[in-house]
């Protein structure tokens, strides 16, 4: 692709040493204002990739954090076209990499090609689909592919050496690796404890398995949480707190991703 911004990111955050700050935000949540200007504030306080959520009516692998912001969403009108108009709107303002955060349905149904070639014109960087195992991927990865959009590859704790090589060839801009079992919005687990251990492994036998960078996600609430994981992953992902934060407004959610921005030096 022409212009890589998932790669520059993560390029900048290495040279930097440190991870690099990933946020989650569902679109249309609070309204197309207040969802523009939360992304907005996101960015401008250090986020280095957004995460951008498709409301879905059925989002099995969610918490109720972000459960309850696709309901609102959706009360706000959100649509998947309107969510493409909020990307478009941002695009025009920040040059931050953007990734669609989604579930299948709402992007089949508009069609593979056409969602595709839209989300390029909207200024997305990549794609993210949480229910799509790589056996069944082929229907939206490759038109994906074809637009020149990242396809962002997702592995789970339970997900063994040869399934993440899988996954990773099919894979493009970088990978996310689940670090608990769950949906998301659970706290990551205590410092030292097995479980602790267990995720260090397993973020290991990730890397072993690709060179994109990897990155860590689900859990992740705290700049403690964050400081935890950037010697072990090249990015992590914060979603349930930036979703809570964004609540009390683009101030607050500010004030969050510096901190959090502020613990992912390696």
């Amino acid at each position: 692709m022409s212009s890589d911004r998932i790669a520059a990111a993560f390029a900048r955050a290495a040279s930097e040493r440190r991870a690099a700050l990933v946020a989650y935000l569902t679109a249309y949540d609070g309204g197309f204002e207040h969802s523009l200007s939360c992304l907005l504030a996101a960015i401008d306080a250090g986020a280095d990739v957004i995460e951008l959520g498709v409301p879905f009516s059925d989002p099995s692998a969610d918490g109720p954090t972000i459960c309850a912001a696709m309901v609102r969403a959706r009360e706000h009108g959100a649509t998947l076209t309107h969510v493409l108009s909020l990307l478009a709107q941002l695009r025009a303002q920040r040059d931050t990499p953007v990734v669609l955060f989604g579930y299948a349905n709402p992007l089949l149904r508009r069609g593979a090609t056409r969602f595709a070639d839209d989300a390029r014109a909207a200024g997305a960087d990549g794609v993210l689909v949480v229910d799509l195992p790589p056996e069944s991927a082929a229907i939206l990865r490759e038109p994906v592919r074809a637009a020149g959009l990242h396809w962002i590859g997702l592995v789970a704790p339970t997900t063994s050496a040869a399934r993440c090589e899988l996954v990773a060839r099919g894979a493009s801009g970088f990978l996310y690796a689940i670090t608990r079992a769950g949906t998301t919005g659970t706290a990551l687990a205590e410092a030292d404890s097995d479980e602790d251990a267990a995720l260090r492994r397993q973020l290991a036998l990730v890397r072993a398995a690709t060179r994109l960078p990897v990155v860590a996600g689900f859990g992740v609430r705290t700049p403690e949480h964050v400081a935890r994981l950037a010697p072990h992953a090249e990015g992590v992902v914060v979603g349930s707190a930036l979703v809570e934060a964004a609540l009390a407004g683009p101030s607050v959610l500010g004030a969050s991703v510096r901190a959090l921005r502020e613990a992912t030096a390696r």
